[in-house]
């Protein structure tokens, strides 16, 4: 079976442009979100999936520098660049990881495509119920599913966010909502703003630049030193999948 994790990334941010190449101590944010994800066991393969826009063909080289795929398709549809990089590499199950995510849990996609593997459901997520930091949302889905959303999903939002027609629809499709024990969700570790960003490269220097950690690490660390957390915890989460 073809697990294949597609990180989607462009250099189109609205509210932090081109932050998917900007340096977190001394690499880019799509490295450390490929590299970490390299790091999953369960995963077949990585494409990173951007779009045709020139100002993307930056992302292509950083891809190729990093040793992974790239898929070019729409800008704005993401649904539409997901489901054809889907196609064009076989796969059976996708794995949803967003560019945006530089601390993303090897450990979590494990967990999430485990889960999903053993119950055999449309689509499992961490991010149904939200019980982890932002940041480290990881969604599986089956061909099959993303097929019917990209044939049938005609809402705007449906669209760019890519698989909000298959949560929002637990009649048609298979939900399995994959969670901790405990409630970390108050936690923000997503890059969306410039104080997002500082936050990351900060958790990035206090673990001195290490390339294998845990969440729980991070964690750790915010627990230990609270003005980490106060960095960015007055940004308000820009409305998108799972708000």
């Amino acid at each position: 079976m073809s697990v294949i994790a597609i990180i989607q990334a462009r250099m189109g941010s609205t509210r932090l442009p081109g932050k998917v190449l900007m340096d977190i101590f001394g690499a880019s944010m799509l490295s450390r979100v490929v590299n970490r994800s390299k790091q999953a066991k369960l995963l077949s393969q990585i494409v990173v999936a951007t779009s045709h826009k020139s100002t993307d063909d930056a992302v292509v080289r950083e891809a190729d520098r990093l040793g992974v795929l790239s898929f070019r398709g729409s800008e704005n549809d993401v649904l539409d660049r997901y489901y054809k990089a889907a196609q064009s590499f076989d796969a059976d199950v996708v794995v949803r990881i967003t560019s945006d995510c530089p601390l993303i849990d090897p450990t979590i996609i494990d967990k999430v495509i485990a889960a999903f593997l053993d119950s055999n459901p449309d689509y499992a997520s961490n991010a149904l119920v939200r019980t982890y930091p932002r940041g480290l949302d990881v969604e599986a889905f089956t061909l099959s599913a993303l097929t019917k959303a990209w044939q049938q999903a005609s809402k705007p939002y449906e669209r760019i966010h890519v698989t909000p027609y298959i949560y929002e629809n637990p009649t048609i499709f298979k939900l399995l909502s994959v969670s901790d024990s405990h409630d970390y969700s108050n936690y923000r570790w997503t890059v969306d703003t410039p104080e997002d960003l500082e936050f990351v490269r900060r958790i990035y220097e206090r673990l001195e630049n290490k390339i294998s950690f845990s969440w729980y690490d991070v964690l750790t660390l915010c627990e230990k030193d609270p003005t980490l957390k106060k960095i960015n915890s007055h940004i308000e989460q820009k409305k998108t999948a799972f708000g």
